[in-house]
């Protein structure tokens, strides 16, 4: 079987499994981290890192970790090939990956039928558009918010559209598409979720728990949130989130242990009866 087949094969059996249908796909973290045993997270990155997933020791923790970006089609496509790599178990241990493997290119095919499927392209473009132009395009790309490159494969390979219109439609750009077919709100929109900084849902869940345990601070909250204190606190109180009162036992004098002291060699030094010449 090949990358490609594998990697559709795959992507048509998470949909099934999780019962997902042709439609498009919402917030790929809140699916990934709610379908699988993965913690993904939206970091700081330098350029032109994507993302990585890796497992912590034989039995450890899978992490996801994607780079907060401006062009939120690449994250969504960036999460969809992270996802390959959980659902393949193929995760690395180091960050050098060879993008020609058959790894990387069955992970790629799998984002790609995973995000755009081949039956959802047939129920979005009608048979009348069975020679789809720069509007179908940008339909497609806005309706599974995918980059032109994407949707141009999909829709090569859904019979709407020929070797040479594929290559002339993944020149294309989503900013470029938007603005010509007037939902530049909405990819202004996606741009700023996609650049924002995320941080894994299960951990954050723990430490505001240990915030109301009054275990863990709130600097360490406003830390994974990408937020100052103030502002960090300010979100808990207005949520309604307060930190448990803490009673120590022996605040109150009268539970204090009685104590017997003698001082009767403290006070013969100061009055000199022994002390020290």
């Amino acid at each position: 079987m090949s990358a490609e087949s594998e990697g559709r094969a795959a992507a048509e059996r998470f949909r099934a499994n999780h019962h997902l249908g042709f439609h498009p796909l919402g917030d790929l973290v809140t699916l990934i981290e709610q379908t699988t045993s993965a913690d993904v997270a939206v970091l700081d990155t330098e350029v032109d890192q994507h993302g990585m997933t890796m497992k912590r020791g034989e039995m450890g923790r899978l992490h996801i970790a994607v780079a907060r970006t401006r062009r939120p089609m690449r994250q969504r496509s960036t999460l969809a090939h992270e996802l390959a790599h959980v659902v393949f178990e193929d995760w690395s241990d180091t960050p050098e990956v060879d993008s020609s493997s058959p790894a990387e290119s069955r992970a790629n095919a799998f984002a790609r039928h995973l995000l755009i499927p081949l039956s959802g392209v047939n129920d979005l473009v009608t048979d009348s558009s069975r020679h789809a132009d720069l509007v179908v395009l940008s339909k497609v790309v806005q309706w599974f918010q995918v980059s032109p490159s994407i949707a141009a494969i999909a829709l090569e390979q859904a019979g709407y559209i020929d070797a040479p219109t594929k290559a002339r439609f993944k020149a294309e750009t989503t900013p470029r598409l938007a603005a010509r077919f007037g939902w530049t709100d909405q990819y202004h929109a996606l741009q700023i979720e996609s650049n924002r900084r995320r941080a894994p849902q299960r951990l954050l869940a723990r430490a505001i728990s240990g915030w109301q345990q009054n275990v863990v601070s709130a600097e360490m909250i406003a830390t994974l949130r990408g937020l100052d204190v103030e502002s960090a606190e300010r979100e808990l109180r207005d949520a309604g989130i307060v930190r448990s009162k803490i009673t120590p036992a022996w605040t109150d004098p009268a539970d204090l242990p009685a104590a017997d002291i003698d001082l009767t060699e403290l006070d013969a030094a100061e009055l000199g009866d022994g002390g020290p010449a």
